[in-house]
């Protein structure tokens, strides 16, 4: 029987966040191996660094027990003691110290960063000779995974950004609900006259920490506007022009007041307000849905808006990554990462997880269809996966995240104007790029 999404009280960064001790209480000694893994009775011990609480921990405890089953010469030590915020550093030390997992979760925003490492494992073939074919895949499962045309880990989670919208607070409004198509001239107008001071209901709002959740809901803009993350010739930010008019709809958005300002890491006081029944609209993905549907919101999901009407969005894959520890381990952690991607498994892992399908096969599947039939706005998620795009798997995305995160900010409390923000960030964006790697 398969389970539902997340329970209430979690967002979709915020259920890899929270519980970090329970995390590391998952954490399963090796004992009774050698150091290759292989155990005096033949079987093969890997560990996977899982990055998960709660729901998505409970999620892949059931699968590596079916796996178990399946697979009896293999065992997969759940461990890793943090979560996937805090993989990156984790990884990054247990690469320099020498003693690493088998797999890890890492975020698709670093896999470039962590690849670079000669433990990191190709997994082109892997992928390409499984049940699955690797075309089948959504693009942006696929992209997320592949660097100089070598797919250097599987997708683990996939998602994609819409808007949420309170129809009570439409209907209150007078405003109708926005449907495929609209523009973000409409969003802002719609914003503002959902904007209730008195009531303290916002039209919508917006990270403002600078981290990657500030940063990722812009780049559909640039990308609709026909700019790029990093230039053709890979020396400089491809949106400083572009750049420019998406932060002055932010900019817009801000001075209206229509927005709430979310000044915390993770965006979780900005979907309580939404929660609340107090914001009009959200930007959000899929890992929202239960935590509005708990609190008794009657909403309507539509595709983000665009400055020319094409639909535009962004997905946010996240990665199993596979390190060498010898043959031996390795060959276990190409088994598992595959049988983990195929269908049966990864519909059980999307409905019990929150995340959406890796591949149209999946979502072709009768438990996924009935699933988002029940899931009122699921399938525009889903759908959005046609059209949405991915960042680039580059070194110095983190870099150039961290320069467009501070003008976002400035931008939004007022300290800059989108142009003089936009060249701060192009400066320090450049300079990253310059740095050989």
């Amino acid at each position: 029987m398969l389970g539902q999404f997340p329970p209430t009280g979690l967002t979709r960064r915020g259920l890899l966040r929270l519980g970090a001790g329970a995390a590391a209480a998952t954490a399963l000694s090796a004992c009774g191996s050698t150091d290759d893994g292989v155990g005096a009775d033949g079987r093969v011990t890997i560990e996977m660094w899982h990055g998960q609480t709660d729901v998505g921990r409970t999620a892949l405890e059931a699968l590596v027990e079916k796996f178990h089953r399946a697979q009896p010469g293999i065992r997969v030590d759940l461990g890793g003691g943090v979560l996937a915020d805090a993989m990156l550093q984790k990884i990054t030390a247990a690469l320099a110290a020498g003693s690493y997992p088998d797999i890890a979760y890492v975020f698709g925003s670093d896999l470039a960063g962590v690849a670079r490492s000669p433990k990191v494992v190709d997994l082109s073939e892997t992928v390409r000779s499984a049940p699955t074919p690797w075309e089948n895949y959504w693009d942006p499962a696929r992209q997320a995974v592949t660097i100089n045309n070598r797919i250097r880990a599987t997708p683990a989670m996939l998602d994609a950004l819409a808007v949420m919208c309170n129809k009570k607070l439409f209907e209150a409004a007078g405003i109708p609900l926005p449907q495929a198509g609209w523009t973000w001239h409409d969003f802002l107008a719609t914003a503002q006259r959902l904007t209730d001071a008195q009531r303290g209901v916002f039209g919508t709002g917006w990270p403002a920490v600078g981290d990657e959740d500030t940063v990722w809901r812009l780049w559909p803009m640039v990308w609709d506007l026909g700019g790029d993350v990093i230039a053709e010739d890979g020396r400089g930010i491809g949106f400083k022009d572009v750049g420019v008019r998406a932060l002055e709809t932010v900019d817009a958005l801000a001075r209206s007041r229509s927005a709430y300002l979310d000044p915390k890491s993770g965006t979780e006081q900005m979907y309580q307000v939404f929660a609340s029944g107090r914001m009009g609209m959200v930007v959000t993905g899929p890992w929202q849905i239960p935590d509005v549907t708990q609190a008794r919101i009657d909403y309507h999901v539509v595709p983000l808006p665009s400055y020319s009407g094409r639909p535009m969005t962004i997905c946010g894959p996240d990665t199993w990554t596979v390190f060498d520890n010898g043959s031996a381990r390795v060959r276990a952690a190409r088994t598992f990462v595959s049988w983990l991607a195929q269908p049966d498994q990864d519909v059980d892992w999307a409905v019990r997880a929150g995340s959406l399908p890796l591949s149209r096969t999946c979502e072709a599947r009768p438990e996924w269809r009935a699933h988002a039939a029940e899931t009122p706005g699921l399938d525009v998620f889903t759908k959005a996966l046609e059209t949405a795009r991915v960042r680039p798997a580059h070194p110095a995305y983190p870099q150039i995240s961290t320069a467009l995160g501070e003008a976002v900010v400035s931008v939004l409390l007022g300290r800059s104007s989108p142009t003089r923000a936009l060249n701060r960030c192009a400066s320090a964006a450049k300079a990253a790029l310059v740095i050989p790697r």
